[in-house]
């Protein structure tokens, strides 16, 4: 009817020319290319493809001297074989059908439906899915220096998983027993009475079986599970903490979170990453911010900075001859903040903000050496005044805001009225008329 067949399915030449992508004249393309490149196994787990393509993309890097060809392969390699779908049509039919199905677009053809139609899909009809557990989250407390380096977690995980015993029955001869109480339901359905001639009907949990639908004779327990089908494990995680995640980001280790029940496939154990507070490092997106103390005497002679990096670096960094570092000023070293997720060669800026710590006191032959030394006024201090002027003394305020806050307590308590421009919420702004306080 339809003409044709496709690789030995008769009816579907219409959609593929009568035969499958990439085996053309009935030739399997090759499907073994795309380990070479990598250098893993057929059989090699996600795990280990992940393993394998990060350490020949930091090699082979474009950005580190490496071939952009090979760096494109093995991308291509990595993105086909860490899909399970593309994995699977690249076994059994090679490299050319994944390539001709990657191309296809919403006219039909693609690997969607080819997949389907090799799993029994039927075209376009989506799988049933299976049950599956709910997933597991933990919150992983993680170093600033582990998501710029790279680091890898050991966690000891406890979890469910099916009875290899009985296979998950419950029972030694493999026979699964419905619970004849509420006939393999897991409900329990019971009748109420409200009133005369009135009655409501409720459910719940089936107390025979406890809502698991079955119910196992003792003769036939299996001895290792006790009937449940399941059995406790704690198991060893290995969790790779990549450079250049950032806080809240996800690693996802598929269907490891255990069985809820037997007969349900796994969920997955999902670790949301949590950045720890740095003493000296803050972050912003991947750029870094450093804050530097440095002397007055550094400000204004000059300053060479030395900054640990979170790899252990140290970084060394100075002034230039003449350049006076002013309270609170900016300076930027390019490409020595965060790596960028997935582009470990792409890094953002490290900016450091210096902050002067002035000296408590001087001694009168310092602020005599300063007078002489610096630019200003006159070496003895002389100032032009009027012939009649009062002098007063000037007291330090470590708190401005507490000092604004008790200047108006005061005034309150006085039964006068403070001046609302005056206040910390008001329109005037408490910078523009602060005077000094007169002793």
């Amino acid at each position: 009817m339809f003409g044709g067949g496709f690789g030995g399915f008769p009816g579907f030449g219409g959609g593929f020319g009568g035969e499958m992508p990439g085996a053309r004249g009935g030739q399997k393309s090759d499907s073994t290319r795309y380990y070479k490149i990598l250098g893993v196994e057929r059989g090699a787990s996600e795990a280990e493809l992940k393993k394998a393509h990060r350490k020949l993309a930091l090699k082979l890097h474009p950005d580190k001297g490496g071939d952009p060809d090979k760096f494109k392969e093995i991308n291509e390699a990595y993105d086909t074989l860490k899909d399970p779908e593309k994995r699977q049509i690249y076994d059994q039919y090679g490299e050319d059908a994944i390539k001709e199905g990657m191309g296809s677009g919403g006219g039909g053809g693609g690997v969607s439906d080819l997949f389907d139609i090799l799993s029994g899909g039927g075209g376009r009809r989506r799988q049933t899915r299976e049950r599956r557990g709910d997933d597991v989250v933990h919150r992983l407390k993680v170093s600033l220096e582990e998501m710029y380096s790279g680091s890898t977690r050991k966690l000891s995980l406890a979890r469910n998983i099916k009875c290899e015993t009985c296979s998950g029955s419950g029972t030694k001869s493999g026979r699964r027993y419905t619970c004849e109480v509420c006939s393999g339901s897991g409900v329990q359905v019971m009748m109420r009475p409200l009133g005369p001639g009135m009655m409501q009907q409720i459910q719940q949990p089936c107390s025979a079986c406890r809502a698991t639908g079955t119910s196992v004779p003792s003769h036939d327990l299996c001895s290792k599970c006790s009937g449940k089908g399941l059995v406790a494990e704690k198991k060893v995680f290995e969790v790779h903490i990549e450079q250049g995640h950032k806080h809240n980001s996800k690693v996802v280790l598929r269907g490891e979170a255990g069985c809820s029940e037997p007969n349900v496939q796994p969920g997955d154990v999902v670790f949301v990453l949590e950045q720890k507070q740095h003493p000296h490092f803050k972050r912003i997106a991947n750029d870094l911010i450093y804050e530097k103390n440095i002397t007055l005497k550094e400000a204004l002679t000059g300053v060479s900075a030395q900054i640990l990096h979170l790899d252990k670096r140290t970084l060394v960094t100075s002034s230039l001859p003449g350049q006076v570092i002013k309270p609170g000023s900016w300076q930027c070293i390019n490409d020595e903040g965060m790596p960028a997720h997935g582009r470990p060669f792409e890094k953002g800026n490290l900016y450091i903000n210096f902050q002067v710590k002035f000296p408590d006191t001087l001694s009168p032959e310092i602020v005599s050496g300063l007078k002489s030394l610096l630019p200003g006024p006159s070496a003895n201090g002389a100032m032009d005044v009027d012939d009649e002027h009062e002098e007063v003394h000037m007291r330090e305020v470590s708190n401005i805001e507490e000092e604004l806050r008790a200047r108006r307590q005061y005034s309150k308590s006085h039964g006068e009225a403070y001046d609302s421009s005056d206040d910390e919420e008001g329109g005037g702004g408490r910078g523009q008329r602060l005077q000094c306080a007169q002793q």
